[in-house]
């Protein structure tokens, strides 16, 4: 093979490479989107047991259920109740995937705890709607257990993921 040959080979590899990385990097969302940003401000809020602002982030529908459902109406007693004592607290959610749904997003979060239980072994499901002002807020819930659990997989419409509301 000619210099000149393998010069235009490594040039047409290398601008195949960077179409696939354009493409990829705009089709995939990234955790900065609003819908994916209040699910985890929701799960941060919820972690340190500041049901103020964990409630804000949650539909009326979800405010409804937390009020009826939680103990003492609490967003955080209720995620606290989802989790073993033996994790500990939260330390943090993060972005994991989304999956749109019409104008709704599915999102997944991945959480670390206190204990070493976490980062890639706690999974959660927050349904995200958008409300008339614009605002993401959570509209159901689900997981909140390892993700080693078959339970786990497609938390969005699995019957058998557990701690689902509503």
């Amino acid at each position: 093979m000619s210099r000149r040959n393998l010069i235009l080979f490594a040039g047409i590899i290398l601008a195949s490479l960077i179409v696939v990385i354009v493409v990829t990097a705009a089709l995939t969302p990234d955790s900065t989107h609003p819908a994916f940003a209040a699910a985890i401000g929701f799960m941060d809020a919820a972690g340190r047991g500041d049901d103020a602002a964990a409630s804000a982030y949650l539909s009326a529908d979800m405010q409804a259920y937390v009020a009826a459902n939680c103990p003492n109406g609490s967003a955080s007693a209720c995620v606290d109740q989802f989790t073993p004592p033996e994790w500990g607290n939260l330390i943090k959610a993060v972005f994991r995937r989304a999956t749109p749904d019409g104008q709704n997003w599915n999102v997944d979060l991945i959480a670390t705890y206190e204990f070493g239980t976490g980062f890639s072994g706690v999974c959660i499901y927050h349904r995200m709607e958008q409300d008339d002002s614009g605002a993401w807020q959570v509209a159901g819930w689900a997981g909140f257990i390892h993700c080693g659990d078959p339970a786990s997989r497609e938390m969005a419409t699995n019957p058998d993921t557990p701690n689902r509301a509503p």
